[in-house]
């Protein structure tokens, strides 16, 4: 299979002895061209649709309170997002790669 999921590792899913990651969901989706919403619920969220213009924003790191300790949970949920955040640059790198 193009996505490297192992029958192993499927038939768990099925089982559901386990479940796939953010990352490999995310493979999957983009996959069949179905949205992350569709895929775990079986159903679209109806949103509207936002355009923005591309900006630079920036933070007054000096107003930040760095004492604040963040959770095992918020670490977790922050890594998680970096990582999603940095597979999708590699997707669209990979993909503007092929569409060269």
């Amino acid at each position: 299979m193009d996505l490297g999921i192992s029958t192993g590792n499927l038939g768990d899913w099925k089982r559901g002895k386990s479940t796939p990651g953010s990352n490999k969901l995310i493979d999957i989706a983009m996959y069949f061209d179905v949205s992350l919403d569709w895929l775990m619920t079986g159903r679209e969220r109806q949103v509207e649709k936002i355009h923005e213009r591309l900006e630079v924003y920036l933070v007054d790191v000096s107003s930040i309170d760095w004492t604040v300790k963040l959770s095992a949970h918020e670490k977790a949920f922050i890594r998680e997002y970096i990582h999603f955040t940095q597979h999708r640059k590699m997707l669209r790198r990979k993909k503007a790669e092929k569409e060269k």
